[in-house]
């Protein structure tokens, strides 16, 4: 496994419009386990998990606490607030150049929703996200990512 030292402030950009759905997620649907503590939150409180998806994707457009009450009250009056997660997972998906894959994004979230919501947190954690620390934090930064350029002499 690649080490992550030197990699917590800086962000992976979006690919360029020719890369579209060609890149693959940086863990398995399953991997829920790489990320114990993702995991152990979206297990509890997965309100949480979504709201701190949404605000990243949605660039702060949405604050966690409005995603993620939205979603508690979506899943406690109907059961069903994997109808508006698997929306997070497809603008993800766009914004990162991912494939669109084991099936598509409403069939994900419909039968794996904890598995889903672990894998796009995993996804955003290794693109380099403090996914605690919200939208502006890790948003006010817009300089492009630090490379890490290699031995040298």
């Amino acid at each position: 496994m690649p080490s992550v030292q030197g990699r917590s402030h800086s962000r992976q950009a979006a690919p360029t419009p020719t890369m579209a759905n060609t890149t693959s997620w940086s863990s398995g649907l399953c991997g829920c386990f790489d990320d114990v503590g993702g995991c152990c939150l979206t297990f509890f409180c997965p309100c949480v998990t979504f709201g701190r998806i949404a605000a990243i994707v949605d660039k702060g457009e949405t604050s966690c606490f409005v995603s993620g009450t939205g979603y508690l009250l979506l899943n406690w009056l109907t059961g069903l607030a994997c109808l508006h997660s698997f929306r997070y997972r497809s603008k993800l998906r766009e914004q990162y150049g991912l494939q669109e894959k084991p099936c598509p994004d409403c069939c994900v979230h419909m039968f794996c929703e904890a598995c889903a919501l672990c894998q796009e947190y995993r996804e955003l954690k290794t693109r380099g996200f403090d996914m605690s620390a919200g939208w502006q934090e890790n948003g006010a930064a817009t300089a492009a990512p630090q490379m890490n350029p290699g031995m040298t002499r």
